[in-house]
């Protein structure tokens, strides 16, 4: 008998340890963003994947999935770097000689919700499959930018959150304006109070997230892997060429 449960495709912008946000967000088969948000534990994340997304199609994470090197940087960061690092995009390297990396996170988080991590699993079998995705090489991507936007530093943030505001709503899949949260996001851009953009980040990078999670099942030509599933991965859209 066919579930009755409706897809979802999920992002997950990780924070290496609890003790920092992590953003979550999901949209339907349609593309549509239906909840985002910010928490921190392990049982938080758990408690809304639960009530937002019990069984995902696609998850994408934002954060080292596959680690097996002991030392250096994985091929994917390399290769990412060569891709993305004229853009100021590169990937930070990842291996299990830093303690949050031994297990990552994102492979403990997998292996709880019984995810494949393997990219080439056909997503339409029913097992979730989860993905590393990096959302400053999305955004580079997908909107053609000629430098990362700078949203998370630099002198005004404001300037660069308002920038990003404009281009994720060119994604028409994700009806923003349909989203009472996303309003509220954008409220809090335009009119920042002392840390509201630090709180909103990564639930704007989730949300990039979903969006690429999303891609991977209905317009997969549309991005490439990185690495492989032996060395680790990264998933993202091609460059802008030249």
């Amino acid at each position: 008998m066919p579930s009755t449960t409706p897809r979802r495709f999920v992002g997950i912008d990780l924070a290496w340890a609890s003790r920092n946000r992590t953003g979550l967000a999901a949209v339907d088969d349609s593309g549509r963003l239906v909840a985002s948000a910010a928490v921190r534990s392990d049982d938080e994340i758990d408690a809304w994947l639960a009530e937002h997304a019990p069984a995902p199609t696609v998850v994408g994470v934002d954060a080292p999935l596959v680690v097996p090197n002991a030392t250096g940087s994985r091929p994917a960061e390399r290769l990412i770097g060569s891709a993305f690092g004229r853009f100021g995009a590169s990937a930070y390297p990842s291996n299990r000689s830093i303690p949050w990396f031994d297990p990552p996170r994102a492979e403990l988080l997998a292996a709880r919700h019984g995810w494949s991590v393997d990219p080439d699993r056909d997503t339409g079998r029913g097992v979730p499959v989860c993905l590393e995705v990096y959302p400053h090489a999305a955004m580079i991507g997908l909107f053609s930018l000629p430098r990362r936007i700078l949203y998370k530093k630099g002198p005004d943030r404001r300037a660069g959150f308002l920038q990003l505001v404009t281009h994720f709503e060119t994604l028409r899949e994700l009806r923003l304006q349909e989203s009472p949260r996303w309003t509220e996001i954008v409220r809090l851009v335009e009119t920042p109070a002392r840390g509201d953009l630090t709180r909103i980040e990564d639930e704007v990078d989730a949300i990039l997230c979903a969006h690429v999670a999303w891609l991977w099942h209905h317009r997969r030509e549309a991005l490439q892997v990185y690495g492989t599933l032996a060395e680790g991965y990264v998933v993202a859209p091609p460059p802008p060429g030249p």
